[in-house]
């Protein structure tokens, strides 16, 4: 049966050579006999001259010949409409319509191509229209609607599953310019408000001086004592300022390899007389290893500063900075622990974001601008490493990670 299927068109071509030859035999055969009885007519002298000077077999031939042609040809037009049909699809096809094409009624090789044709066809056009609507939604910015692409396959799908990683990567880089939009407007905000508070303050006092409103010249001076340490502490927000957005705009790093180990002990024994005025000694505990960081020293000196700054300013209630550094797996960690009041859990997730204070009045009182740990995170991360905080009642730790 299979046989059969594979070789229909090759039977149907069998049996229109058996029609025709049998049509051309028959037609000849009546010829015949019409001739023989025209021939004992009164109107037998065409053929018998035909007969007598060219030959009844030549005839024969030449008729036989083109009776079969001709029948054949009537026999097969219909398969020859339906190859016909078949090259204008192709056409059309060629040209740019893929519009499926109506199932074929017969089960030969042109049947099976047709709707092979047809199945492409279909196919084609679902696919093109997939991706003419996925392109349309990211022309009107909808960028996180991807081409279906399930039941797509081939050349095709590769494009839709390109267009859906173009349109990804757009979608992030839109979203990466909106972040970094909102970030500066938030920065200025922050600025603006910071800038301004220690500013009025300074000339309000000015003011005062200005116009002679001050009662004798202690008063003078303390009022001028306030605006000058005002103009320090927006003299450091400035530098801080400045320093963020220096980290955080890419800036060169001059990276060298570094024993953290060396470094943190070096570092701690900088800070011993802010030690010594609060009262405060700082342990190290350290693996005796060497951990070899690549890094820009100067830039870890302002992170892990910062860090033995709060750890001073906030845990005085203790007598220790405890500075742990150790070795786990491919990562060097730094751990800085005070023991002074707790960092309240609702403010955890926010203590590394820029401008923002535990406690606004105590910041201030101590100098801080709210940079701090900010410009702490940006040092770290653009090393490759992270930073964390965890605090409860007796203990607050800032644990670094850096690559090694």
């Amino acid at each position: 049966m299979s046989l059969y299927l594979k070789d229909t068109l090759r039977w149907k071509l069998l049996f229109y050579s058996l029609a025709s030859a049998t049509i051309t035999a028959g037609t000849l055969y009546a010829a015949d006999f019409l001739v023989a009885l025209l021939l004992q007519s009164s109107i037998r002298a065409p053929f018998a001259y035909v007969i007598n000077h060219i030959g009844s077999l030549p005839v024969f031939i030449v008729a036989g010949i083109g009776l079969y042609i001709a029948s054949f040809f009537l026999l097969i037009r219909g398969t020859l409409r339906r190859l016909e049909s078949l090259h204008h699809s192709l056409q059309r096809m060629e040209e740019g319509s893929f519009e499926e094409l109506a199932a074929s009624r017969s089960a030969d090789e042109i049947g099976r191509i047709q709707e092979m044709i047809g199945r492409l066809g279909g196919q084609l056009s679902r696919d093109l229209k997939r991706i003419t609507a996925g392109l349309q939604e990211i022309a009107d910015g909808n960028f996180d609607r991807p081409i279906e692409t399930a039941d797509a396959s081939g050349e095709l799908a590769e494009v839709a599953h390109s267009i859906n990683a173009m349109a990804a990567k757009l979608n992030r880089s839109i979203l990466d310019e909106r972040n970094a939009e909102k970030t500066k407007n938030d920065l200025i905000t922050g600025v603006s408000h910071d800038l301004r508070t220690p500013l009025t303050s300074i000339l309000g006092f000015l003011e005062v001086i200005n116009q002679d409103r001050y009662r004798d010249e202690v008063e003078l001076r303390h009022y001028t004592d306030i605006a000058y340490h005002k103009a320090i502490s927006l003299k450091k927000l400035i530098e801080d300022l400045f320093e963020f957005t220096r980290i955080n705009n890419g800036m060169p790093l001059n990276i060298v390899g570094l024993d953290l180990v060396g470094f943190m002990r070096q570092l701690a024994e900088e800070f011993v007389p802010q030690l010594k005025q609060a009262g405060m000694t700082c342990r190290i505990e350290a693996d005796d290893e060497a951990l070899i960081v690549s890094a820009d020293g100067d830039l870890l000196v302002r992170s892990f500063g910062n860090l033995i700054s709060n750890a001073i300013r906030y845990g005085r209630k203790s007598p220790y900075v405890d500075i742990s550094v150790h070795r786990s797996g491919e990562e060097a960690i730094v751990a800085i622990a005070n023991y002074g009041d707790p960092i309240p859990e609702r403010d955890l997730p926010f203590i590394f974001d820029r401008f923002y204070r535990v406690e606004r009045s105590r910041s201030q009182e101590t100098g801080g601008t709210g940079l701090g740990l900010a410009i702490t995170k940006s040092i770290i991360e653009v090393h490759g490493g992270t930073i964390d905080v965890s605090s409860r009642k007796d203990k607050t730790v800032f644990t670094t990670r850096l690559p090694l």
